[in-house]
């Protein structure tokens, strides 16, 4: 079964808007685990516009599952990460002026790069995923890094979800397609990003699809029905996968 990821970063945006010690990330995450996420997404951005470095840490003391940390391909984040030694780490494209990610990794035009980021990481038994479009050549450059896992960038699909429908089922080919390429290349694939209540369960019925990594909708609605109902909806939903004809 797909499992879910929570990424916790909005909850240290609204804690670091009074500069204050609350709403706190680490209890957010063990919430987020006792109501059935797999483990706990945070992105280190080399701003700290939420997650901070010793959220970092204290999330790898408190976190029992899967601990995925997104970062930026440099050497600060680099040696961040081989000090907190989460068990897996996902390599993002980050610009300072972004709202959030845009888009996929560029793997295949900075290979040389992610291939010895990848190298480092994964020597210290750390696993590497790549944050990408679903597109072949980005597939293949992933392969070719050594990367263990692959997260594919669903933001086309879920941008068009509620507005063109047609367009978000071409998307969604998209990712079928580029899951089955990677599976047959190896690698464990991912999804995430816009990611919600509504658009959700498709993903998650993709052959091969092991973990969605969502955070942005979870928290929204946990504002108004708490943070672990709203973990436990989406973790419905997920598993709604198994049951095509239940599909919306």
């Amino acid at each position: 079964m797909v499992h879910l990821c929570v990424n916790i970063d909005h909850i240290a945006t609204v804690r670091n808007a009074r500069g204050e010690s609350e709403p706190d990330p680490l209890h957010a995450a063990v919430l987020c685990e006792l109501a059935g996420a797999a483990g706990i997404t945070f992105h280190l951005r080399e701003d700290r516009r939420h997650i901070m470095d010793e959220d970092a840490h204290a999330l790898r003391r408190v976190t029992k599952g899967i601990l995925n940390m997104e970062m930026a391909c440099t050497d600060e984040m680099l040696n961040i990460a081989l000090a907190v030694h989460p068990d897996q780490v996902t390599l993002v494209p980050e610009k300072r002026e972004e709202l959030t990610t845009e888009g996929g990794l560029d793997v295949a035009g900075q290979l040389a790069r992610v291939t010895e980021m990848t190298h480092a990481l994964m020597e210290k038994g750390i696993a590497v995923s790549h944050f990408i479009e679903p597109d072949e050549v980005q597939v293949h450059a992933a392969q070719k890094s050594g990367a263990s896992h692959v997260e594919f960038h669903t933001g086309v699909y879920a941008r068009h979800f509620d507005r063109n429908r047609q367009k978000a089922l071409q998307e969604l080919d998209r990712l079928q397609d580029a899951s089955s390429l990677a599976h047959g290349a190896g690698l464990v694939v991912n999804a995430g990003h816009g990611l919600n209540y509504r658009n959700v369960t498709r993903v998650a019925r993709i052959p091969f699809m092991t973990e969605l990594n969502i955070g942005h909708a979870i928290v929204g609605r946990a504002l108004f029905h708490g943070l672990e109902r709203a973990v436990r909806d989406m973790v419905d939903l997920i598993r709604q996968a198994d049951h095509p004809a239940e599909e919306d």
